[in-house]
């Protein structure tokens, strides 16, 4: 189906990202940043924790960075203290140091709950080459970031895990270079997410940090995908950055037979077909990617791209024309290797080498987009994926600020992974009550969402409701589920509604003729903790509750799919049971240091024998 790039009103739409230099698209990151040619600011930086906001705010709650200095400079903590008298308090060269990419509330016990300001800084040598332009990319920072190069602020952005950048060309000096970035990850009633959340706020740099370098005019982004109905065309969606009429982009895809240029029109926009001579389908038994070559002038840029179709018809869900049953896992970014935020390849492989042993071709990546590897990993190993943002359980749906933010962050992450052929859901909010403000919150996400990218599936996770006659009724309906592709929803029977063997005597009432997905079931069980089938946070209460649910699911005619909750257990300051939960959430499959619960066992059966059912079909 047609790949389409932000269109230009979408791309000058309100980004929550403000700057001081212009930004193609608001600010929005170019493609594929970390391959380009560069200098990592990953490593060691100095860190200032800051909880009653001194650096940023006067005894007058006035921002510092909206004042100007005689120089005409941002005045701001980047000097010494023996050069402000007033930021006696502050010197990075005493300060502690912390590891980036990384979280603070695992690299400093004290900070173990602390939500609030921490000031960052780097310093680095950094000599663009002669005529190229220079950028600052963040792969993530939770949760508001401002940013400084050199005592200039260079801009600000709001969400915790999308990528945002910076153009520094006129920022740098001579010699070493000071970058100062402030993130806060206070929580907000008005934020995405809110207040009230069931994982760990970790904050800080949580994702790679790297200058990069391109010339005058560069590939800003690009998109590749099939033309809709067909399996030998290939749509290519792209924009220049400073687009000049003397030269063209050329799009080289070898094995495809491809080597053609094309024009951009006067915004920089290039939307153009190629012909190749045949496709290979990328699909979870046969995840072929393609290399892919993008020249403009001096810019040149290399991906692997696959190319599939994801479509549904009735209650089917359609790979490649074909039926597919998503045999999936919830999983949520944290890593088994660190205890602590993910964020490397070598993360992503942990993470999904462990779905794909459990027998899954799917994962749910909850509840927040979770970081570029994890989908270029699933592009690898043939792992189909669900995204979503954190539009959580009841945000304020009739906050305009709100609402551009969730859009901002949608928009941010389809343009990151539009290119990767293993995203085949975007989702749009997880567990939210029903109203006509939220509705029509929802509704804008998907109005946005269809266009700009078409070609993937749309859904929510959302609730279920009891028939007031009879309690073992269940009725999943909600006027949302018009508008979404698949019927998703969470289910907790057997854990927080009764017990395990009331699964026998419960029947769904599903009004649709879609795909049905249960985004989420299952219980607690802390590993090694044994005992009877009927006492609770024991792996056998939880074996018995996989081995009752799953027949019941069975027996919803449209069943195409579900992830159950979760892969690995995971941090969540709601959970602090002692001796048991200790603040982690344990409905894993897997202790956080990967190690089985019986539960796993039952769910890898009963993915082996899902296989056996649809090789019949």
């Amino acid at each position: 189906m047609l790949a389409t790039t932000l269109i230009l009103a979408q791309c000058l739409m309100t980004s929550g990202i403000s700057s001081t230099e212009p930004q193609l698209c608001s600010g929005l990151p170019a493609s594929n940043s970390l391959q380009r040619e560069g200098l990592s600011l990953n490593g060691e930086w100095k860190m200032v924790v800051d909880p009653y906001e001194n650096g940023y705010f006067n005894y007058r709650w006035e921002p510092f960075d909206q004042q100007e200095s005689p120089d005409k400079q941002s005045y701001f903590l980047d000097l010494k203290p023996a050069d402000r008298s007033d930021r006696i308090e502050y010197d990075f060269d005493k300060a502690e140091n912390i590891n980036v990419p990384g979280d603070w509330n695992t690299q400093h016990e004290k900070l173990y709950f602390y939500e609030g300001s921490v000031w960052y800084r780097k310093s680095f040598e950094c000599t663009p080459p002669e005529g190229m332009r220079a950028f600052v990319v963040f792969g993530a920072a939770n949760y508001e970031t401002h940013a400084y190069l050199n005592g200039r602020k260079l801009g600000s952005h709001v969400g915790g895990f999308t990528p945002f950048q910076f153009e520094i060309t006129d920022f740098l000096r001579e010699g070493a270079q000071s970058l100062v970035v402030k993130v806060d990850n206070k929580r907000l009633r008005e934020g995405v997410p809110t207040l009230n959340t069931d994982w760990w706020n970790y904050g800080g740099l949580t994702r790679d940090v790297r200058v990069f370098f391109v010339p005058q005019s560069f590939i800003h982004s690009y998109g590749l995908s099939l033309k809709p109905g067909t399996r030998d065309t290939v749509i290519l969606d792209a924009w220049i950055d400073n687009a000049v009429t003397d030269k063209k982009l050329k799009l080289v895809i070898p094995e495809m037979g491809i080597d053609q240029e094309f024009e951009a029109d006067e915004h920089g926009h290039v939307v153009a077909e190629a012909q190749a001579r045949r496709i290979y389908m990328w699909s979870t038994t046969s995840p072929k990617l393609y290399d892919v070559a993008l020249a403009y002038g001096d810019d040149h840029l290399t991906d692997q791209i696959g190319f599939r179709t994801i479509t549904t018809e009735g209650q089917d869900i359609l790979l490649n024309g074909r039926p597919v049953f998503l045999k999936g896992i919830s999983i949520h970014e944290e890593s088994p290797l660190s205890q602590a935020r993910a964020y490397s390849r070598e993360d992503a492989e942990a993470l999904l080498s462990a779905a794909k042993e459990l027998g899954c071709n799917m994962v749910r990546l909850a509840h927040y987009p979770h970081n570029e590897h994890m989908a270029r990993v699933a592009d690898e190993l043939g792992i189909m994926v669900w995204e979503e943002i954190p539009v959580y359980w009841t945000i304020q749906w009739d906050n305009p600020a709100t609402l551009s933010n969730a859009r901002n962050q949608l928009r941010e992450l389809i343009h990151r992974d539009r290119n990767r052929a293993s995203v085949i859901i975007w989702s749009m909010a997880n567990e939210t009550p029903v109203s006509e403000s939220r509705n029509e919150f929802l509704l804008k996400l998907v109005e946005d969402t269809r266009a700009a990218d078409p070609t993937r599936l749309i859904s929510a996770a959302m609730e279920f409701h009891r028939d007031p006659d009879d309690a073992n009724r269940l009725i999943v309906e909600d006027p949302f589920a018009e508008h979404t592709d698949l019927v998703s929803f969470n289910q907790y029977v057997g854990w927080y509604h009764g017990m395990p063997e009331d699964c026998a005597s419960i029947e769904w009432h599903i009004p649709y003729d879609k795909p049905v997905f249960i985004s989420e079931f299952g219980g607690g069980a802390k590993f090694g903790l044994h005992g009877d089938r009927f006492d609770r946070w024991t792996e056998e209460f939880q074996q018995e509750l996989y081995i009752k649910t799953l027949p019941m699911l069975d027996k919803i005619a449209g069943l195409r799919g579900m992830s159950p909750w979760i892969l690995f257990d995971f941090r969540s300051p709601r959970r602090p049971l002692p001796e048991v939960q200790d603040f982690y959430n344990r409905k894993g499959l897997l202790s956080e240091k990967g190690e089985k619960k019986l539960a796993w066992y039952v769910l890898k059966d009963y993915y082996t024998n899902i296989d056996r059912k649809w090789r019949n079909r």
